[in-house]
């Protein structure tokens, strides 16, 4: 199926299909071993690992930096055909080589400053041992869950979505066989989970290398011209899909830190799972955004804007799917997370349900936002998508988080999300009119 010609239904259900197996899987490797642990060391587990959770944040985001920034400029300029003026393939070296720099960067960070950035995300003397043990079978293949991310973004502008998904598959196959197998059969506890969660990320990372001696395979390292201005047009690009996901960790971090000064170790327990359920609804919002994006992208280049406007209309379609499900199942089922997640206590049963009914109403609109980033960036509209990454990953949702306990109590603390994504949505809806308009206007 060609991006250029091809019907897009098909063409966009299969980049969903592939994209969300492939997102989903990935979040399986935090899910499962929060349910496996959980269930093998209680609530102190749980939220062990909700502390550990914004090292993923940083990593994928590092990843998904160079992956989706350079992947978009890639399939841009492969859709302008005989009228460019450069070699795409110059994008995917460049991206290469930013995210052998960055991987670097973050495993040394790991390596030498573990507990203090432990400490910083939010552990106290019960939790750093258990949050250390954690990472130490981690630490050393750090850099492969960044360049996961980002071959997974050029395989599927590659026209190969579904070894992208393969990979990840093998590896959160892995992960969950493996979770079982070291968590309790061999009782090593959380560090058997740490484990499991290494061996998947090396196996996704072999299984994506099998494109490079495909058939299919265009990609080739290329010596680029202007290094460093390419770098800087690929971080700009991909800077929204970059600063979503450490926002996630900004966030978790703030949430962590309120929540152990306001509510104590129980509402942080319960918080844990819901950390994990929101990351899933946010990886249905990334699986939309990553099907859509390599055929608008390509069809941007070649200003077929027929073609980016269906293909946007089967995406908003997805998003309200995804809205719907994810909030009506925590409103109707909000103890199934707890349950799934941990061996719950009485106290936990009792604070659950109105803590995660409070915060899930926020997935309403997390889909609908997610993928207005994506949707700006193939547009070439780095501004817009900056700004709802932005204001809704750091400075409208920290606010909120700071001063809502202050102004208004303790609990009040769950309606900051749901704040959060109302007023960015008001922005997005505005703002995603507006240029859609203006491809109507400009094929006219």
């Amino acid at each position: 199926m060609h991006l250029l010609d091809g019907k897009i239904k098909p063409i966009y259900f299969r980049y969903l299909s592939a994209a969300f197996g492939s997102a989903m899987i990935t979040s399986v490797y935090s899910l499962v071993d929060m349910a496996m642990v959980g269930q093998y060391q209680g609530p102190d587990g749980t939220a062990a690992l909700a502390v550990v959770a914004p090292v993923w944040n940083v990593v994928y985001s590092l990843g998904l930096l160079m992956g989706i920034g350079g992947s978009v400029i890639f399939s841009t300029v492969r859709g302008q055909g005989t009228q460019k003026t450069i070699n795409e393939n110059e994008y995917f070296t460049v991206s290469v080589i930013g995210s052998v720099l960055l991987a670097v960067l973050s495993w040394l960070a790991i390596l030498f400053f573990e507990k203090p950035i432990l400490l910083f995300f939010g552990a106290d003397s019960t939790l750093l041992p258990l949050a250390e043990s954690y990472l130490t079978p981690i630490k050393p293949v750090i850099p492969l869950f960044l360049f996961n991310q980002m071959l997974a973004a050029f395989l599927r502008n590659d026209d190969h979505p579904g070894l992208a998904t393969a990979g990840v598959l093998a590896g959160g196959l892995l992960n969950v066989i493996g979770d079982y197998v070291f968590v309790f059969t061999f009782d090593m506890g959380i560090f058997g989970a740490g484990l499991a969660t290494a061996s998947g990320a090396v196996v996704s990372f072999l299984v994506m290398l099998f494109h490079f001696r495909s058939e299919q395979n265009t990609l080739v390292l290329q010596k680029p011209a202007g290094t460093m201005e390419k770098l800087r047009e690929i971080s700009v690009t991909g800077f929204s899909a970059f600063f979503i996901d450490i926002a996630m960790g900004i966030l978790t971090v703030l949430f962590n830190r309120q929540i152990m000064k306001y509510l104590g170790s129980n509402a942080l327990a319960v918080y844990g799972p819901i950390i994990n359920v929101s990351t899933i609804v946010q990886c249905c919002a990334y699986s939309v955004g990553q099907a859509a994006q390599p055929i608008i992208s390509i069809n941007f280049g070649a200003k077929k804007w027929q073609r980016i406007k269906e293909t946007l209309r089967y995406a908003l379609y997805t998003v309200g799917v995804f809205s719907i499900f994810w909030t009506a199942l925590s409103l109707i089922f909000p103890n199934l997370y707890i349950y799934i997640f941990m061996k719950p206590t009485e106290a936990i049963l009792e604070i659950a349900p109105a803590i995660i009914r409070c915060y899930s109403i926020s997935f309403l609109l997390l889909p609908l936002n997610i993928f207005s980033t994506y949707y700006f960036q193939v547009l070439m509209k780095p501004k817009a998508a900056f700004y709802v990454s932005v204001f809704r990953g750091c400075i409208i949702s920290g606010i909120l988080i700071m001063l809502l306990p202050i102004v208004a109590g303790a609990d009040s603390i769950w309606f900051a999300m749901p704040v959060t994504e109302l007023l960015v949505a008001i922005y997005v809806v505005f703002m995603m009119s507006k240029y859609t308009r203006a491809l109507s206007e400009e094929e006219s």
